[in-house]
């Protein structure tokens, strides 16, 4: 069965999701709602999806200020970050390039994103533009932080990062490098990404999404997802046959 790459990221991300009572989806962010919707398909209705924005896909009337009381009471088990760049520790950068007095690039800004990087037990991030301008060895500015001192108490933190090119996983503050995309190598992820990363002696490819998935995705979370991101649903779901990757 053919896919698309964003059906592609959307299982992995599903797959990282796990076994959790409750996944939570900020603004803008239509691959990790579409992993959020697949991954409660796979549950039977387990775990609870929370997408900011959505009428029907959450319980909050308060918007923002209530994400961030549930994740402090610790009742978000997973969420999705991304950054204008990511480095080799898990920071991400929301705010500014270049010196902080006359940056060269501004971006929107970093909301909640240091408080909800260490609350939320599991944060996997993710960038669909994989190059050395948004990996990057060092971030302009910490928006949140990937690692912290010992002595700093948190219960949360990256576990993953996903890209156009590949899947890494995080651990001990080092990105380690778990397989690469269909139509991608080894060595094309070395050259476009900034920081240094751990791998294996062998790599595997990352798995194609199954029949079954393809099909919950399909028929069960588009018209879901299509509420909340009517382009997209139709981009990936409706015109999907124009661009199938084989």
């Amino acid at each position: 069965m053919t896919f698309l790459p964003e059906e592609l990221l959307a299982d992995q991300i599903a797959n990282f999701i796990g076994d959790v009572r409750h996944v939570a989806v900020g603004n803008a962010s239509p691959i990790p709602a579409t992993a959020a919707l697949l991954a409660r398909e796979r549950g039977k209705g387990r775990p609870y999806v929370s997408l900011l924005g959505s009428a029907k896909n959450t319980f909050w009337t308060d918007g923002g200020r209530e994400l961030f009381d549930c994740a402090g009471q610790g009742r978000i088990d997973v969420f999705f970050l991304s950054g204008g760049q990511i480095d080799g520790q898990g920071n991400i950068n929301l705010v500014e390039i270049g010196d902080h007095a006359h940056p060269k690039v501004r971006f929107p800004g970093s909301y909640g994103s240091a408080y909800l990087y260490y609350v939320v037990p599991k944060v996997i991030l993710f960038r669909t533009e994989h190059s050395r301008r948004t990996l990057v060895p060092k971030v302009d500015f910490i928006s949140a932080a990937g690692v912290s001192e010992p002595n700093v108490h948190r219960t949360g933190g990256p576990v993953a990062l996903i890209t156009n090119r590949c899947l890494f996983t995080f651990a001990e503050g080092r990105f380690t490098l778990k397989s690469v995309h269909p139509g991608h190598t080894i060595e094309e992820v070395i050259e476009y990404t900034g920081f240094d990363f751990d791998r294996p002696a062998n790599v595997p490819e990352t798995p194609a999404p199954s029949e079954a998935t393809l099909t919950l995705m399909r028929d069960k979370v588009a018209p879901q997802l299509a509420t909340l991101y009517p382009q997209f649903a139709a981009k990936i779901f409706e015109r999907r046959e124009s661009s199938l990757v084989a």
